[in-house]
């Protein structure tokens, strides 16, 4: 068909059937998304091409991100609690209700924790003394449990000052996800890091690093 250079006219009829003119084919395929129909998932999730990126290299899948979007989660959000390992769900209020978070405030309003902040803790289903470093540092809830999950102290993670979502993404490749905070800790950047690993440097040496830096 006229105007759909580069595709194939199978490829045409799909992404015309699926609601896309050329430059939006051409910009989801140049994101690595072949398929007509998953392109038109994320774009129900609200990723688009130039964002799509997040949500791919948290390890979801389009399906995914639709059931996080209909949950009201941000697509940041949704990929750190997804890399964290929690799924997409409806809980009702009732299955939540005999869990309410009053213990976890309490915990942290005494810990001298502000309201609004301890609040977010109790909401993002942090236990207040698991919590309490965290929330103290001021680390957005959905980050703290990414950085905890990486490996990262509180400390750690609140001086770097940065999303943990943008860090993985820099991260990633670099080094193994679980050798992230060891390195990052030890104060090296990515490119750094997978120099020095493949001079035959170990994790455990980096966290020798990380401990003096420490």
């Amino acid at each position: 068909m006229s105007g759909w250079e580069g595709f194939s006219l199978g490829e045409t009829r799909r992404w015309r059937h699926a609601g896309f003119d050329r430059v939006e084919a051409s910009a989801w395929r140049e994101a690595g998304v072949l398929d007509p129909g998953d392109a038109r998932l994320w774009r129900t999730a609200g990723a688009a091409p130039r964002t799509v990126v997040v949500w791919q290299r948290a390890g979801m899948t389009p399906g995914e991100a639709v059931r996080w979007h209909e949950l009201g989660v941000a697509p940041h959000d949704a990929a750190r609690r997804h890399l964290c390992g929690e799924r997409a769900r409806r809980v009702s209020w009732f299955a939540k209700a005999p869990d309410m978070p009053e213990g976890p405030i309490r915990h942290l309003l005494r810990a001298g924790v502000p309201a609004d902040v301890a609040r977010a803790y109790a909401d993002a289903g942090w236990d207040g003394a698991a919590g309490e470093q965290w929330a103290a540092r001021r680390v957005d809830p959905g980050d703290a449990r990414l950085f905890a999950a990486l490996g990262f102290t509180a400390a750690e993670a609140a001086a770097l000052g940065r999303e943990a979502v943008a860090l993985v993404m820099d991260w990633w490749g670099a080094v193994p996800v679980g050798e992230v905070a060891a390195w990052c800790a030890a104060g090296l950047t990515p490119a750094e890091a997978a120099a020095q690993r493949a001079r035959g440097v170990t994790a455990e040496q980096a966290a020798v690093l990380r401990a003096l830096n420490g």
